[in-house]
């Protein structure tokens, strides 16, 4: 679902039918270049596994410059990422920045992922079982830390997850979701 809002579906799946609805606009007629704008600027994304999203062979800092596809200034992107790795208690932002995704833990890759998608402070973020790759100390981190961005840059957030006790933690109101099918809808 959180792909198909993205237009990351490739080749492999389509919209098949009903509609991707943001900001009343049905985002499953989009361009490819239409996507593309809003992608960062409106709306973030945070993979499952953001260790195997990230590029094993580029550095956290190549990759985050060209997140914002170089549309800020290198200091701005620099210290953006800085403010917002304080903020996701990733204390040695300018190791971190140097570091490949192999020299970090899941849970700082998870965390790296989570600032790239926030780095342009979007109005929505989507976060596909963010904390599912992570033991539970570093979820309840992950959860907070999101919980704490979303307050500071008034993000909102739609959260994919099969974790009742992230659901109850994060979430305003709940979806359930069986076989492709809405189920059950409330606070």
């Amino acid at each position: 679902v959180v792909k198909a809002a993205m237009g990351l579906l490739g080749p492999e799946g389509a919209v098949t039918g009903g509609k991707i609805l943001f900001r009343e606009q049905d985002l499953s007629a989009f361009t490819p270049e239409q996507m593309r704008r809003l992608r960062g600027r409106k709306m973030g994304m945070v993979f499952q596994n953001c260790t195997a999203a990230l590029c094993p062979i580029r550095t956290g800092w190549e990759q985050l410059r060209e997140s914002v596809c170089r549309e800020l200034p290198k200091k701005e992107i620099r210290s953006r990422a800085l403010e917002l790795m304080e903020r996701v208690h990733l204390t040695d932002g300018e190791r971190v920045l140097q570091s490949y995704p192999f020299e970090l833990s899941g849970g700082m890759n998870q965390r790296v992922g989570i600032v790239m998608a926030m780095l342009r402070r979007p109005d929505l973020l989507l976060a596909d079982e963010p904390t599912s790759a992570l033991d539970v100390t570093v979820q309840k981190q992950v959860v907070e830390e999101m919980l704490g961005l979303r307050e500071v840059y008034g993000t909102a957030i739609v959260l994919v997850t099969h974790n009742i006790g992230v659901v109850e933690r994060m979430a305003d109101r709940v979806a359930v979701m069986h076989r492709g099918r809405l189920v059950e809808w409330g606070d």
